[in-house]
């Protein structure tokens, strides 16, 4: 992932407190075996701490792709939208010369991925995901040998995904002037489709500590 310095997390908290806040669905990416295509897979996840924790179904077909090549690499993506040309464009220049662009945020991680078999491992893995996803326990025990999810850990293999490294970035025109990020975010709050709202919080957040664009 290709990170102008402009673009990049102002600390390890900036990406933490991101993921955090409510960011928990991203891109499970492996190699694929040799001649064939990489696979992918979107998939919710937790953490704790070092490691990432999914689940995917038996059948998935990354299971024999990633016995053979452990490495891989997830991806969470977030507060994106299009900022359109007239945007962008210079106070001297005509709106329809702007350039339009993206703004987002994404974080990737680069993992050593262990498959988790053994029923109460990943039972315990469920549990961890499951008090994450629905913090008010109104859920049956997930136990080895009571249903309903004693039965159907069979149908399911777990990752423990130790991270090695981690890429952050937060494309939002920090390197503009602040008159200039300051009307985008305005336009993205009138406009408030889709992600627009959030991406207008992230550019404000970014902006308020940042100010000024430094080199």
């Amino acid at each position: 992932m290709f990170i102008q310095p402009w673009d990049a997390s102002l600390d390890d908290a900036e990406w933490q407190a991101w993921i955090a806040d409510g960011h928990d669905f991203g891109i499970l990416s492996v190699n694929g075996l040799l001649g064939s295509s990489p696979i992918t897979v979107p998939t919710h996840f937790t953490s704790d701490g070092n490691h990432l924790l999914i689940h995917l179904a038996r059948p998935n077909p990354v299971w024999q792709t990633i016995e053979y090549d452990p490495n891989v690499a997830f991806t969470v993506i977030g507060d994106y939208a299009f900022i359109p040309g007239p945007w962008r464009a210079k106070p001297d220049t005509p709106p329809t010369d702007g350039v339009p662009t993206s703004y987002y945020a994404a974080v990737q991680f680069t993992c050593y991925a262990t498959i988790v078999d053994e029923p109460e491992a990943k039972a315990e893995l469920l549990r961890h995901q499951v008090a994450h996803f629905q913090p008010d326990g109104d859920h049956a025990p997930i136990a080895v040998d009571q249903p309903p999810y004693g039965r159907m850990l069979s149908g399911i293999r777990g990752l423990r995904l130790e991270v090695t490294d981690v890429k952050a970035k937060f494309k939002y025109d920090d390197h503009k002037p602040v008159e200039h990020r300051s009307a985008v975010a305005d336009h993205l709050t009138e406009r408030g489709q889709g992600l627009d709202v959030s991406t207008a919080h992230q550019q404000l957040r970014r902006l308020d500590r940042i100010g000024p664009w430094k080199s």
